[in-house]
């Protein structure tokens, strides 16, 4: 509703601005009754004509013609004259059908129409009127001769608006051909990390499975604490093997995002830890709440904070205990892991520190925080704590 306002307020003070001058003008030239009824009639016409502009363009232009030389001959033939500015509303239709008529068979029409309806007029006038005053001269063809400038005005503005629209269109086009080319760029880049990341990183996954399961193959002739850290050896290359391959395929395929493998959940910290403990670890788990109806990307992510905080104790802190407190309260799911002082020194230069930033993105994606630092006695300490009403986003 607020939108068609500004077109009918437009419409209103075109038709006032139009047709006004004519009645404010009209007493200077003929108050006779002949006069003011032709007025009247004709701009009680030429209004409707007028709001009706923008559908029927060639019609509006023939119709309204028609109307003012009915009045121009109608005022004549009872020996009234109207005011010059009746020739206004004339104007603004040959304005409008340059602005509004593309076709220019439909222009043409109309002004054979408007030529062959002007004749007529003028032959009615001079059988109908017998006084030269009356007649239609001079001073008709003074008013229409700078009618064709409005035409040509209305043509310019159309031709301009046709400009204009095209060079958007291009501006579109280009844009969408500017991000066509930065979808490719970036699929051609995908492509090929995943396939340095097959180079580099799967094919040692691959002989590190391998050599493990040899080891297993051999177990007879291999101590009991051996024979544990084989296992785990094991398991962790094959969880690592596959989520590995979930992400190359990812990688090489955006639009292919289903895993191969289930997502993990808070359900399976405790395979999660006894991982930790089979390479030598020592952490417990304390939970709180009802973890199974947590939503699903907020398990999800509880799950990586908790197994980047374990490899990041291995690593740092070989030997040190760690406590992960995982619970949901007040709308939103708290994980905590806090390990203490290393029990030997860690692995030098273990790591290139994208273990946090990747937490913090994606806690950061489900609107949660992530608070990551060293504890009073030397251990390190993770929070993430995640709300469980914007697991959506």
């Amino acid at each position: 509703m607020d939108g068609r306002w500004p077109g009918w307020g437009a419409d209103a003070g075109l038709v006032v601005l139009t047709f006004l001058p004519a009645l404010l003008s009209q007493p200077y030239v003929d108050t006779s009754g002949a006069a003011w009824a032709s007025l009247t009639v004709y701009e009680a016409v030429g209004v409707v004509i007028l709001l009706l502009r923008r559908r029927l363009p060639a019609t509006a232009f023939v119709v309204g013609f028609a109307a003012l030389l009915v009045a121009l001959v109608g005022s004549a033939g009872a020996g009234a004259k109207l005011s010059p500015l009746v020739f206004l509303p004339l104007a603004v239709l040959l304005y409008n059908l340059g602005n509004h008529t593309a076709s220019w068979k439909r222009t043409v029409s109309a002004l054979l129409g408007v030529i062959v309806l002007g004749v007529a007029g003028l032959w009615l006038n001079r059988m109908t009127t017998d006084s030269g005053d009356f007649q239609g001269g001079l001073d008709v063809l003074a008013a229409l001769a700078p009618m064709p400038l409005a035409w040509a005005m209305g043509f310019a503005a159309r031709t301009r608006q046709e400009l204009l629209a095209a060079a958007e269109r291009r501006a579109a086009d280009a844009r969408r051909a500017q991000a066509l080319e930065a979808a490719q760029a970036t699929q051609r880049e995908r492509t090929r990390i995943a396939g340095e990341m097959h180079d580099v990183v799967a094919h040692s996954l691959t002989l590190l499975v391998v050599h493990a399961e040899t080891l297993r193959a051999r177990g007879g002739e291999l101590p009991d604490w051996a024979r544990t850290q084989v296992d785990g050896l094991a398991a962790a290359g094959r969880q690592s093997s596959g989520e590995l391959r979930d992400l190359l395929r990812m990688l090489r395929d955006p639009a292919d995002a289903a895993p191969l493998q289930p997502v993990p959940d808070l359900g399976e910290l405790d395979a999660l830890l006894d991982s930790h403990r089979a390479a030598g670890g020592t952490v417990e788990l304390t939970t709180a709440g009802a973890l199974e109806s947590v939503p699903g990307p907020v398990q999800l992510a509880a799950y990586r904070v908790v197994q980047e905080a374990l490899v990041n104790a291995r690593r740092h802190a070989p030997g040190a205990l760690v406590r992960v407190r995982v619970g949901d309260a007040a709308g939103e799911l708290r994980c905590e892991v806090v390990n203490s002082r290393a029990a030997r020194r860690g692995t030098a230069g273990a790591g290139v520190g994208l273990g946090l930033i990747s937490m913090e993105e994606r806690v950061g994606a489900l609107d949660g925080e992530l608070v990551a630092g060293p504890t009073e006695d030397g251990g390190f300490r993770v929070v993430a704590t995640m709300p469980l009403d914007r697991a959506d986003v």
